[in-house]
């Protein structure tokens, strides 16, 4: 079994059905903290299956460009299907905490529901910091707490069955507290620095509709739902299923994020 949360290929392939709607709504908010504008060079680090580095093609341009990394090469493939047919734009495997880009390169960089899961997330902002250009900009998302994630109270339910992996989960929400956030950016030298919430409610049609994504591997969490013996998995569906009060019809979730940006 996992003691980390991973992205295997299972988990990539399944990722857009499980949590991209949720990336999507908040999209908007996280692009423009950045403020993105035409022909500006971005990075998209973490990107995920790409959802922001497409967002963002949209808003540079033909004249602006985006670069889209991911430590995972799984991720990476995916990102390279959503994206490839756009020339200006550029995908590669990279250590968000060691990014090998020159000083200055970008006008912007993203991190999209990210930088919680590096394990040094000052690291990651200072070198975010560093490839931009002078008075460019750096924003972030990140999850606030396990009742206001869309998969963590599942991820919270696994723990109990797997203690090895509740210090990983317990790091998913570290990023939460605005003052903490907001103490990250100052220590990585960031200027004019913002933070805010946003909140949404997404209802689906029915547990399954819901949970279905994660047990057939989507995400890190269904990952791990794979990881574990069938009677385990069984009971962490139905203490799911109990907690959202499924009766057959629609399920509701709600989900709080945090984004923070700042200015080089």
């Amino acid at each position: 079994m996992p003691d980390e949360l991973s992205f295997r290929a299972e988990a990539a392939a399944e990722y857009d059905r499980a949590v991209s709607h949720v990336s999507a709504y908040f999209l908007p908010f996280l692009l423009r903290a950045a403020r993105l504008a035409p022909d500006q060079r971005v990075l998209d680090v973490a990107t995920g299956t790409g959802i922001a580095a497409e967002a963002a093609l949209g808003i540079v341009g033909p004249a602006g460009s985006v670069v889209a990394t991911d430590l995972s090469p799984e991720m990476v493939d995916e990102v390279r299907r959503r994206i490839e047919h756009s020339p200006n734009a550029t995908v590669a495997v990279e250590d968000g905490q060691a990014l090998s880009f020159p000083d200055e390169s970008f006008d912007a960089v993203l991190c999209s529901l990210g930088l919680m899961f590096f394990p040094d997330p000052a690291r990651a902002l200072a070198g975010f910091r560093r490839v931009l250009r002078p008075g460019g900009r750096a924003a972030v998302s990140a999850l606030t707490a396990s009742e206001r994630s869309y998969n963590g109270r599942i991820n919270v339910i696994v723990a109990r069955h797997m203690p090895d992996l509740a210090p990983a989960i317990a790091r998913t929400f570290a990023l939460g507290d605005a003052a903490r956030l907001q103490q990250l950016f100052v220590e990585a030298g960031f200027l004019d620095i913002e933070t805010g919430t946003e909140k949404h409610s997404f209802v689906l049609p029915s547990f399954d509709a819901y949970y279905g994504p994660f047990e057939r591997g989507g995400g890190s969490t269904g990952q791990v739902l794979a990881s574990l013996p069938q009677a385990v998995r069984h009971a962490v569906r139905e203490e799911m299923r109990q907690a959202l009060s499924d009766t057959g019809g629609p399920v509701e979730i709600e989900v709080e994020i945090r984004i923070a940006s700042g200015r080089r």
